[in-house]
């Protein structure tokens, strides 16, 4: 129940930053539905592919009509959302952080590896961002000097850690999620990132 909480909250969450970038971009409610449902279910279908069993959305509705919700929501109150603080990167947090824990424990459910399982919960998380900024034509979090992809890594490698401890699975996956959400909330708030590559000129 937890995971399946933790499935809807991703999508839904990460449905909510796809209209926002609509809603930046003044465009129409069938382009909000658009940037919400590739957000949305971007990761989770990339996650699904790679590992060889159906796709989630195309399994049960319900991902589905939270996509379509959260559009029809958007469209009437986006503007209200952006009177919160950085309502964007907090979406993408807050959705990268519940899809990192998901993909990790989704991969383990069948069977895969912990190596698997960790790279499964980071593609999970970060997809689907990644798409929708590629197609929105929006520079990425992910090429940014900032914790991100080391943030989505976190939580998929917690939970699969605290997994394997035999740490019960609610507490593994709030664990998991918070480490990660914390994280990428450092970054947003603060600026974290890790030391950077900086290529030496000596000898050349």
């Amino acid at each position: 129940m937890l995971l399946q909480l933790l499935d809807y909250l991703g999508v839904g969450v990460f449905a909510v930053a796809g209209s926002i970038v609509a809603s930046r971009k003044g465009l129409d409610f069938i382009a909000f539905l658009f940037f919400a449902t590739l957000t949305g279910i971007g990761g989770g279908t990339l996650r699904d592919l790679l590992l060889g069993v159906p796709v989630f959305w195309i399994k049960s509705d319900g991902y589905l009509m939270v996509c379509l919700a959260v559009s029809i929501l958007m469209w009437f109150f986006a503007h209200i959302v952006e009177g919160f603080r950085k309502p964007l990167r907090w979406a993408d947090a807050i959705g990268m952080a519940a899809y990192s824990v998901m993909g990790a424990a989704k991969a383990l459910s069948i069977g895969d590896t912990a190596f698997v399982a960790v790279a499964m919960g980071v593609a999970t998380a970060t997809f689907g961002g990644v798409l929708r900024d590629v197609v929105a034509g929006e520079p990425s979090a992910i090429v940014k000097q900032e914790v991100y992809v080391s943030a989505a890594f976190a939580g998929a490698g917690s939970y699969v850690v605290l997994n394997y401890l035999g740490l019960g699975n609610w507490y593994a996956a709030g664990i998991a999620a918070l480490l990660a959400l914390c994280l990428r909330g450092g970054a947003i708030e603060f600026g974290w990132s890790l030391p950077s590559y900086s290529k030496s000129t000596k000898g050349a």
